[in-house]
């Protein structure tokens, strides 16, 4: 079947006790509703349906599945129904809250709460190359916390990115969209190949991922902070494998941030897994010390300080 766009649930549409009062987004894996409970309240809600393996119509409500690959839709319909039970029992500040999910249509769906603001993306394009450390710091600190609970709980997110963070309206960050979250810690869970984004994913997404980890997570963690500072995604962990043309942001920030933050984001960017943090812990631990700020005053150019990086490593 040709991939082909799945037209959303008309507004109005009632699904179960809620009712759907129009689309948010639409992706390849899924559609997703601002909708209204029964007490009025406003809630997100997240409908199973890859458009590689179902097709909806327009006027229509089912999708339909063809044979071939009917195997394939109920197995990631059955993933997805365990990973809102994983969430469901999540409860953070910093992490996106799962109300409810059901089976419905012949497809599953998420209910979330509903949070006003923007993706840290739309920050970055609103504010590109001139987002300040404070910023940065305060908001991926705040955001760790919450990568903290879902690592904790034997979760990964494998999907972290600048759209997947999102910024209530007084900037506190939210994780969104854990469409990749089904991968577990544990060694005797299945294993399903995770969703991720170019750029953000760590060279561990493109191999055999028997070394994914917390630290992959991290690596994505540093790629965001990154595209802070770029405007855009750094080049992609595949493409870096083969020929690494990624600019350290020691080199290529120097001066305009402090070496601590530059440090950092090098270090959550290393190819080897091994060589990067290796819990959230770690990485929160150096994002809240404290650093002096750049000055104008004569300082070692970025290569003698990438040099005594290495001679005086974080630790």
């Amino acid at each position: 079947m040709a991939q082909q766009a799945n037209q959303p649930l008309p507004n109005g549409h009632p699904l179960e006790e809620y009712t759907i009062d129009r689309q948010l987004s639409l992706g390849g894996f899924s559609i997703v509703y601002l909708a209204t409970d029964p007490e009025g309240r406003q809630v997100a809600i997240k409908e199973y349906l890859p458009n590689s393996l179902a097709l909806r119509a327009r006027g229509e409500i089912k999708p339909v599945i063809t044979a071939d690959h009917l195997g394939a839709f109920r197995y990631g319909m059955k993933c997805f129904f365990e990973e809102g039970r994983a969430l469901a029992r999540l409860s953070h500040p910093n992490v996106i809250r799962v109300l409810n999910f059901f089976r419905a249509n012949d497809t599953v769906y998420m209910v979330m709460e509903y949070e006003h603001g923007r993706t840290l993306q739309e920050f970055i394009q609103k504010h590109q190359g001139h987002i300040s450390e404070r910023f940065i710091r305060g908001v991926f600190t705040r955001m760790l916390n919450g990568l903290r609970e879902v690592h904790s709980n034997k979760l990964l997110h494998l999907d972290l990115k600048p759209s997947n963070i999102y910024l209530r309206s007084d900037n506190t960050p939210v994780l969104i969209d854990f469409g990749a979250a089904r991968q577990t810690l544990l060694n005797d869970q299945p294993m399903l190949k995770p969703m991720y984004t170019p750029g953000f994913a760590s060279p561990e997404h493109y191999g055999s991922r028997k070394d994914l980890g917390p630290w992959s997570d991290i690596y994505s963690v540093g790629a965001s902070m990154y595209a802070c500072l770029a405007g855009v995604a750094p080049q992609a962990a595949d493409s870096r494998l083969k020929k690494d043309t990624l600019a350290p942001a020691m080199m290529r920030w120097d001066g305009q941030y402090s070496d601590r933050l530059l440090e950092i984001i090098d270090w959550c960017l290393n190819l080897n897994h091994l060589y990067r943090p290796q819990s959230v812990f770690a990485l929160q631990k150096a994002l809240v010390e404290t650093v002096t700020p750049p000055s104008p005053k004569a300082t070692p150019n970025w290569l003698g300080r990438f040099v005594e990086k290495f001679r005086n490593p974080i630790r």
